[in-house]
This record gives C-alpha cells, structure tokens and sequence, in this order.
C-alpha cells in the first residue's frame, strides 16, 4: 500500500487547481445565463412584407434630397392607373410643399421618412419621437392628414425605434425587395431586381431621385401586371387588426 504525504506545496497545489475548477464552472453558467436572456429577448421587427394569399404588392418611393424627378414619375403613375406610397424627410416637405400636394392629391400615400433623415438608432426616444412628430407635422399642415406609415432612414431600426413609431399610432415599414436604384443601374436591371422577387404582399423600394428609375418605372408596372398582380399603396397592402412580425419581417394578422 502507498501513502500519499501532503506536504505543504502539494495542499498549494490542490487549493489552485480546485479554486480554478470553480472560477470555470461560474463562467460557464454565467455564458449559458446570458444566452438564456438573449434568446428570450422580444426582437421588433418591422413590417417587411405581409401575409396574404392576394396577389398583390406596393410600389414605395423615398423622397429625401432632389426633387427634379418627382413630376415625371407622377405622370407614369397616372398614365398607369396606380397608387404608391411616397415616404417623405421632413425637410424634403419643406422644401417642395407643392410637390407634396400633389402626391397627396393624386391619391398616393404620404408617410413619414422623419425630420431630417437621422440614424434614428443613434437617437434617445425623445429625440426619436420629435423626428416623428416635426415630419408628421409639417405634412399634416399641407395635407390635413398626419401620417400613419414610417420608414426608417437607411432601414435603420432597433426595438427602441419600432416601439416609439407605435407609440405614436404608426406602422414601421421596410421593404422586402430593394431595386438599388440609388446606385444607378441600367434601367432594364432596376426592372429585374423589382420583379425577379416579387411574390404576395411584397414592398418595393425605389427613390424619386434616382437617375434611371423614370424610365425603369413603366417597365416595372406592366411586368408586375403581366405576372397578374394588383400594385396597391402600402395603406391598402396592410390588414387591420393585431399583428405581428416573423423573423423575415412578414405582417401576419393574430386576430
């Protein structure tokens, strides 16, 4: 039989290597604590697409600089019989009332790009909500109508921002296909990125600034018909009702 003698450098020893085993130990249950409350946090996600067996889309435009470009992307729009949904900065309000009359007037939707085209992430809520509420303002004053769609510039957004724009009684709208006209593609590739995605409740992105969307935008209308879908404003695309967001974004009615 063996003795095993403890000295005073072998008891050292045991004492480091068990207080190491423990520091391990907490670390590991400390990570897996975390991973819990991140995997149960609520993620708000805003409205990207919606639900529907309709066949059926909007077609958006943010406005937040130039204006050269609106009056001629009206007239195709009524040259085509269709309504669209204009999300408007406010200082863009500003500087073109009279434009935004007549997207009014001609039956699109006005939403709200806020005040100034701000990282709205980058904000505290206070500031969040006056970027809300001065844009809104400043379209209430020329259309009657405070707005009740929002999208975030940039598609910037994290749960702060989605809670704050429904707060305020409005829905936060992104979009599920980008045509990336802001890069100046060619027109017939504009086309092609609007229709090769498109699929129920889908929300296309277009600017009224960009360089070749005047003369991508009849071609996007009539493909979309040809493929059998209605193009309505992102007013009429929503359902009423509760609602929430899959992991993609997708509008789906709860009640």
């Amino acid at each position: 039989m063996r003795f095993i003698i403890l000295t005073k450098k072998n008891i050292l020893i045991i004492l480091v290597c068990l207080l190491f085993a423990a520091g391990t130990a907490a670390i590991g249950l400390d990570t897996a604590t975390k991973a819990v409350q991140t995997a149960s946090t609520d993620r708000k996600i805003p409205i990207y697409c919606v639900d529907t067996k309709k066949k059926v889309c909007s077609i958006s435009f943010d406005a937040a600089w130039g204006n050269e470009q609106t009056d001629t992307l009206l007239d195709i729009l009524d040259e085509n019989d269709v309504k669209t949904t204009f999300f408007l900065v406010g200082d863009w309000v500003k500087k073109y009332p009279d434009s935004v009359k007549k997207i009014y007037e001609k039956g699109h939707d006005v939403g709200n790009h806020s005040s100034t085209h701000a990282y709205m992430t980058q904000l505290p809520r206070d500031k969040m909500t006056k970027e809300l509420n001065d844009c809104s303002s400043e379209i209430k004053k020329l259309t009657g109508k405070s707005p009740t769609l929002f999208r975030p510039p940039y598609g910037d957004y994290n749960n702060d921002v989605v809670e704050t724009v429904n707060t305020l009684g409005m829905y936060c709208v992104q979009w599920n296909i980008d045509s990336l006209d802001w890069k100046d593609p060619s027109a017939d590739r504009i086309v092609q990125n609007c229709v090769s995605k498109l699929d129920r409740g889908s929300i296309i992105l277009l600017h009224n600034g960009a360089k070749n969307t005047p003369e991508a935008l009849p071609k996007i209308i009539e493909a979309i018909k040809t493929k059998g879908y209605k193009i309505v404003p992102i007013s009429k695309l929503l359902p009423k009702g509760k609602y929430t967001t899959d992991i993609q974004g997708r509008m789906i009615i709860t009640n």
